[in-house]
Parts: structure tokens; C-alpha cells; sequence
């Protein structure tokens, strides 16, 4: 495994770019009745030279798909990272006790990446990309290389869960259909805007009836919450921490940059000031 830091951070702009863009799938007049991308679409060269077929996007892009969307492009960004994966996972457990301010300012000594900082916030997510690292590196492979097919398939996934009747709004997030860029998405938000929770989600279930079975739903048992129940395929944490200054903001319809060491949407976002929730933290 070698550290793609120079490829990534040259195409980084141009990423951030489409993840405003390339989420929205053509305009349709609902978002449920649009069918899912061809599996016979040709795609760009990955970033490592593969090319991933539409049944293995799916398959690795179902256990994140659900997340809030400030947070998939979190984890998309720090997938081509896969070695600052590793290291901030064995600092983040080396220093659990960190929270809030004192772990913003244990960062600053950091050199990785904005977007792996950040996950620091959600040690279970990155403990997730830390442990499965041939997922993480596929995924940061997928982003670099097929950018529009990945944030499609995100779209086409979150349609499968509305369809299924598993994707609503609830006491812990706001999930809408918008237009953006004159095209339809999904987009998910905390409903609370200074608390983001991370589901943990069944993607067997939340997407009703798989499509691809000889390509099943990335989703290791022990990814399951220890003593806790599914309701409709999801289990809900509580808060834990809050992180002052690190935000995670993304609108899809904007032109993103980074800025004061976080990712911040030009065109509007979330506050500065987030509180960060998640089972485990």
C-alpha cells in the first residue's frame, strides 16, 4: 500500500467540485422512480488503475450511503489516505480522553489530511476504515477515479432505502428532496443542526431486496452494536463530544474549498461550532 497524498491533494479541488455536482442524478420529476445507474455504463480508470463495476460500487458504497451527507464526503475524502487512516486510528486510541478544544488542539501537531482529522471525531467510523483497510483503499480508489459514478450510486442507494420505506425523517435526522443544480437529490442532514449521529445500519435490510447477489452489501458481523436493538434496520447512539472548530459542512449545489483548517461550503453550511454524536464516542 503506498501513500497517494500527492495524486490526492493534485485532484483535490477538482473532487470537491463534483461532490457538488456529481450527486445529483438527471432530473426526474420523483426521485424514487429513478432507476438505479446501468451497470453497463462505462466508468474512468480508478485511482489505482482499476475500473469498478456498478454491483461493486454498490456492495462498498451500502454501509456509508445513509450517513449525513457532511460526513460521507468526510469519509470519502480521508479514503484516499489510507495510511493517515492508520496512524490517526492508533493516535485516537492512544488518546481517547481528548475532547472538544483539547482535541482541536492536539490535531494542529497533526500533518494529515483535514478530512482525517476530522473522522478523529468519530472514532467508530474511523476505527471502521482503520480495521478494513482493503475497503477504505477501494473506496479512495473509486473516489479518485470514478468520482460522478460514486456520488451517483450514493444517490441511487439512498432512493432504494426511501423506496423501502427505511429513509425518513426522525428524531436524529432531516432527510429531503431537493433541486440542486436543476437536478433532484437526497439529502440527509442531522436534525438538530449542532448534532450529527451516526447510524449504524443494516444494509440488507434498509435497502429492501439487493439487487446484485453475487456482489452483497459490504457489512462485517462484527460491524453489528453490541447490546443494542435495530429499529428498521438502523440503531441511533447518543451524543458524546463536541468539537469547537473542525466543522464538517458540504452542500451539494456549491462550490466547496477548504478553509481554517476544515472543509466549509462557499455558499452556506453548518456552524463552526458542531456537536458530534455516535455510538461508542
Amino acid at each position: 500500500m503506498t501513500d497517494r497524498r500527492p495524486f490526492a491533494v493534485a485532484v483535490v479541488r477538482a473532487v470537491a467540485c463534483l461532490l457538488a455536482l456529481a450527486l445529483a442524478l438527471p432530473g426526474t420529476t420523483a426521485v424514487a422512480q429513478s432507476p438505479p445507474p446501468s451497470a453497463a455504463s462505462p466508468a474512468a480508470p480508478a485511482g489505482g488503475g482499476q475500473t469498478f463495476k456498478q454491483e461493486e460500487l454498490d456492495a462498498m458504497l451500502a454501509p456509508i450511503a445513509l450517513y449525513p451527507d457532511a460526513l460521507v464526503a468526510q469519509v470519502l475524502m480521508a479514503s484516499t489516505y489510507p495510511l493517515e487512516i492508520v496512524e490517526a486510528a492508533r493516535w485516537a486510541e492512544q488518546n481517547k480522553g481528548l475532547k472538544g478544544e483539547a482535541l482541536q488542539g492536539a490535531l494542529q501537531g497533526q500533518k494529515w489530511d483535514e478530512s482525517v482529522k476530522s473522522l478523529t471525531a468519530f472514532p467508530e467510523v474511523l476505527d471502521r476504515m482503520n480495521k478494513d483497510l482493503a475497503w477504505t483503499q477501494k473506496l479512495g480508489d473509486a473516489f479518485l477515479g470514478q468520482q460522478k459514478e460514486v456520488m451517483d450510486t450514493i444517490q441511487s442507494l439512498r432512493q432504494r432505502a426511501q423506496a423501502a420505506g427505511n429513509l425518513q425523517s426522525n428524531e436524529h435526522q432531516k432527510v429531503e428532496t431537493e433541486t440542486q443544480e436543476a437536478k433532484q437529490v437526497i439529502v440527509i442532514q442531522p436534525s438538530n443542526p449542532e448534532v450529527i449521529y451516526v447510524p449504524t445500519y443494516q444494509p440488507t435490510v434498509v435497502y429492501g431486496a439487493w439487487p446484485y447477489p453475487a456482489y452483497p452489501p459490504y457489512y462485517p458481523p462484527y460491524w453489528a452494536p453490541l447490546g443494542g436493538a435495530f429499529v428498521s434496520g438502523f440503531f441511533w447512539g447518543a451524543v458524546a463530544a463536541r468539537l469547537l472548530s473542525l466543522a464538517l459542512a458540504v452542500a451539494w449545489g456549491s462550490e466547496l474549498a477548504r478553509a481554517e483548517g476544515a472543509l466549509v461550503a462557499r455558499s452556506g453550511g453548518w456552524p463552526a461550532a458542531i456537536a458530534l454524536g455516535g455510538r461508542g464516542m
